[in-house]
């Protein structure tokens, strides 16, 4: 191995296998090649992933219809994984080799992918695992609780005894927020599209669930809250159907929407008191008080039980990465979809 500097970057000589999209498109064109590694420079600490967890986010990046554009040709991917820190650079005091830590998801993906055997990052995009949590959990729990725990209680205020309204519940957001829910003492109406994911959604904590291919969101939450409406309403839709979640929320409710699987234009209720919420769950990771917070509740619920992330499968290898985009499109899992890639 040779090492040389050129300018502020330190190579090796190394490479470690990546996963690459040189074009956009569906889950084949997604692409597992050797990169460079580079060193770890000043601030920065080079990890080895054990596990990495897909979000919808990934998707939508491949495909060219999320909030930022890919780079193209050669993009990195990947928000989520877990590992141990072998290397840090200079003046890194917070980690040491040997450490376990996990990505915060508060960087741009498309430079920064996590979805790689080794990759270098700068000290404030990892956080600590939280203690004898294993790689497959810890890779299946920051971006999903986070989201969870910043969108309906920091930023949506959730209070105990609150009624709120999981959209998309079955995703692994969508279940970390039912945990969530519960854990705090609110009251979680979970809503899914298809009767096939209710026995499901009962089993793992839903209060209620709102089959919407057949029920009317609106009457059902009124039915379920006495006529009062709920508090809260946790979306990962948007589109049009924002609205009517709008419409089953109490007078002076918060509506709270973190995603776009629809790409329509997000149309707002008229049931007014009404307070909305764009929730970008970056934009809390990359402060230092957000992460804090997160890390203590996540992290305090792994180890009292309360929280335990729903995986729906994990993969071996790098290589199966395609393989787990295409279930994750097929809408068919419930919880979290995760890739092995070093034992």
């Amino acid at each position: 191995m040779t090492t040389t500097t050129t300018g502020m970057t330190t190579t090796t000589g190394r490479t470690t296998k990546a996963v690459l999209f040189h074009e956009l498109g569906g889950p084949e064109v997604l692409t597992v090649e050797e990169v460079a590694l580079p060193a770890p420079g000043p601030g920065e600490v080079l990890v080895r992933v054990e596990a990495i967890g897909l979000n919808r986010a990934e998707a939508l990046f491949r495909e060219g219809t999320y909030y930022y554009p890919a780079t193209l040709p050669g993009s990195r991917l990947g928000y989520e994984a877990a590992g141990v820190v072998e290397e840090v650079g200079a003046g890194v005091t917070a980690y040491a080799p040997g450490d376990p830590v996990m990505a915060a998801a508060n960087f741009d993906f498309g430079t920064y992918g996590v979805h790689a055997e080794r990759v270098v990052l700068p000290e404030e995009y990892v956080v600590a695992r939280p203690a004898g949590v294993d790689a497959v959990t810890a890779a299946a729990v920051w971006l999903t609780y986070f989201t969870a725990y910043g969108g309906m209680v920091l930023t949506g205020g959730l209070r105990p005894g609150d009624h709120v309204v999981i959209t998309g519940a079955s995703s692994g957001v969508g279940t970390a927020a039912i945990q969530t829910a519960l854990r705090i003492g609110a009251v979680p109406i979970a809503t899914t599209r298809g009767e096939g994911k209710r026995k499901r959604l009962l089993e793992l904590g839903a209060a209620h669930v709102i089959v919407t291919d057949t029920e009317d969101v609106v009457e059902e939450v009124r039915r379920i809250t006495g006529g009062a409406g709920a508090d809260l309403a946790f979306d990962a839709i948007g589109g049009p159907g924002f609205a009517r979640l709008g419409d089953a929320l109490r007078p002076g409710g918060t509506a709270v929407v973190y995603g776009f699987l629809d790409p329509r234009p997000i149309e707002l209720s008229m049931n007014w008191p009404l307070t909305t919420h764009g929730y970008a769950n970056g934009a809390l990771a990359r402060t230092e008080e957000g992460r804090r917070r997160a890390a203590g509740f996540i992290g305090s619920g792994l180890k009292d039980g309360s929280l335990a992330p729903v995986i729906a499968e994990t993969f071996e290898g790098l290589e199966r990465i395609a393989d787990a985009h295409r279930l994750m499109e097929s809408n068919t899992h419930t919880g979290k979809i995760v890739v092995r890639v070093s034992p």
